[in-house]
């Protein structure tokens, strides 16, 4: 049996500048997925930088309300909304008014080479 305690995963800030805790990755635990799965937050204010996966990707907010951008449309995220991220649209997102914190879901598993980021 896994059991990932978020406390214990390591918090680094990713190419996004969302800070994350990689709970799963079929290549760091001995674990038959084809998926990652991060805990991000973000700060009320900031937003992570436009960014597009080779992948497809969601999003599943815990806390917090936000603005989500993905190629062309924005709309406002809040707890409970799962949000659907399309492979290689360029997305982002803001943190309103209080941190913004978020599961992020990667399938097939994140890998650097499959992400660009834009600056």
């Amino acid at each position: 049996m896994l059991i990932q305690k978020l406390h214990r995963c390591p918090e680094f800030v990713a190419g996004d500048a969302t800070v994350l805790r990689e709970l799963l990755h079929p290549d760091k635990q001995p674990v038959a997925l084809r998926y990652s799965l991060a805990h991000a937050t973000l700060l009320p204010g900031q937003r992570s930088k436009p960014h597009a996966l080779k992948t497809s990707e969601v999003y599943y907010i815990l806390s917090g309300t936000a603005e989500m951008h993905i190629d062309n449309e924005v709309q406002q995220i809040e707890p409970g909304d799962a949000v659907y991220i399309p492979p290689n649209a360029v997305q982002f997102v803001q943190a309103l008014s209080e941190p913004l914190v978020f599961l992020c879901i990667v399938d097939p598993a994140w890998r650097s080479e499959d992400e660009v980021v834009y600056t």
